[in-house]
């Protein structure tokens, strides 16, 4: 064993478009974790991070940094990391931000894997390199660690015989994995983000011998849709994950690919172009309106996303919220509707001013002479639900063509159930979330039923 600080005990500065890549490895299988992150280790130049975070309520990580030297030695350095407030946003700022900042500056380091602990979406990390600002660090000047690490790519292991149980159940995850105590997320939304964020995919194949080919087949469709881009390999008994086939997948990604992307609220819903098709049953449905939702009917139609869907996304435009979108997303039997964000045409100029030019460009196509770029669009990815119905309940939402012609005074004169925040089910929660951070991990609440 010998300490993590041994890596190199040499500093470099490299330009800033010289920025030391970065590989996230996420999943809820921890075994299937570690597999992707030594296959990738054995790349000479590459230091392999890992946090075990089962003790982050107590203020306490174990981190782990590993690596082969030129001549095949491998090396690990092990650390216990004591916080001052036990929660996984401290251990990304207290630890693993600097510590990406300081390995960059490693004249031995070419690329650093981050095998991220089963809790953990990869968006969450992407998140915080580009955004949080680290500092206090002797001879590193103030900066967001993305001024020194990119993301190259995500990469996320998938259970056959297990991840699409997960994505479209409602188990919540402190029931499978250990988390602080205030994480409530489920497992469907952990499992779904981990993937929908990736670059590629490693499937941990099951048994042939106990393998349902329907439920394979079924598992591929929902994969391909999620992650349509991502080239897929299998990981069967007969056939290991190697470093060759590691290499090679991540050979295999597409220069389009979102690599870290943060994608936000008024961003294509589907950038991506999955099919449309349907497939064993699973396809993306569209639903887009011109026309504002009434919040009584919409919080009716809601159960119609949280059965036979593996997840649902989009923006929306509430008669009673008429300045700001707001979000809606869901996984497995989990929902949550949070605030996305002003209408362009409820922006000052100086809010204006600020606007991309493509989301500029995507206002003006749907722009509308008194309500601007207000409108509703929501995907769907149904795996058992029937789409008919799905797409019939939401049309029952919208306003009716007496109440739209009424106007907004009697708009803003409905109950609405959502407020600034909503979960399903309906609780009295008070939580301000920002805006970037609406899918950040466990101290962000979301409920399922």
């Amino acid at each position: 064993m010998v300490d993590h600080d041994a890596v190199d005990g040499q500093m470099r500065f490299l330009p800033a478009d010289n920025r030391t890549p970065v590989i996230l490895v996420a999943g809820l299988d921890r075994s299937a974790l570690e597999r992707i992150g030594d296959a990738l280790e054995a790349e000479t130049g590459t230091v392999q991070v890992r946090h075990e975070l089962s003790g982050v309520d107590d203020g306490r990580v174990v981190r782990t940094l590993s690596w082969r030297e030129p001549d095949g030695r491998h090396r690990t350095g092990i650390s216990e990391i004591r916080l001052a407030h036990g929660c996984v946003s401290c251990t990304l700022r207290e630890d693993l931000l600097p510590l990406l900042r300081r390995l960059h500056r490693r004249s031995s380091v070419r690329r650093i894997v981050l095998t991220l602990d089963p809790i953990l979406e990869p968006e969450r990390i992407a998140w915080s390199i580009d955004n949080v600002i680290v500092d206090e660090q002797p001879g590193i000047p103030a900066a967001p660690t993305s001024d020194d690490v990119r993301i190259e790519a995500t990469i996320a292991a998938v259970s056959e015989d297990e991840w699409l149980d997960h994505a479209t159940g409602d188990l919540m995850l402190a029931e499978i994995r250990d988390v602080p105590h205030d994480d409530e997320r489920t497992v469907a939304q952990v499992a779904v983000g981990q993937v929908d964020f990736a670059d590629a995919l490693v499937v941990a194949g099951c048994d042939p011998t106990v393998r349902n080919s329907w439920e394979s087949a079924r598992l591929m469709a929902v994969l391909k849709r999620l992650a349509p881009k991502a080239p897929m390999i299998f990981e069967l008994p007969q056939r290991p994950l190697t470093p060759l086939l590691v290499e090679q997948l991540l050979a295999a990604i597409p220069r389009t690919s979102r690599r870290g992307r943060i994608d936000g609220p008024h961003d294509p819903l589907l950038a991506d172009e999955p099919s449309l098709d349907p497939d064993c049953g699973v396809t993306w449905l569209e639903f887009h309106s011109d026309r504002p939702l009434h919040p009584g009917r919409l919080h009716d139609a809601i159960d119609t996303l949280l059965d036979g869907v593996v997840c649902a996304r989009g923006r929306l435009w509430l008669a009673t919220q008429p300045d700001e979108a707001l979000w809606l997303e869901s996984a497995g039997g989990g929902l949550r509707v949070a605030p996305g964000g002003r209408w362009l045409a409820a922006m000052d100029d100086a809010e204006l001013d600020s606007v991309t030019p493509e989301r500029r460009a995507l206002g003006a196509l749907r722009w509308d002479d008194t309500h601007g770029d207000r409108h509703s669009s929501l995907v769907v990815l149904v795996h058992r639900g029937d789409p008919d119905h799905v797409i019939g309940e939401l049309h029952t939402a919208l306003l009716t063509d007496v109440e739209f012609a009424a106007g907004q005074s009697l708009w803003l004169s409905f109950d609405d159930p959502f407020g600034r925040f909503h979960t399903d089910p309906c609780e009295d929660v008070e939580v301000e979330i920002p805006l970037a951070e609406r899918n950040s991990g466990p101290d962000v609440t979301k409920e399922q039923p």
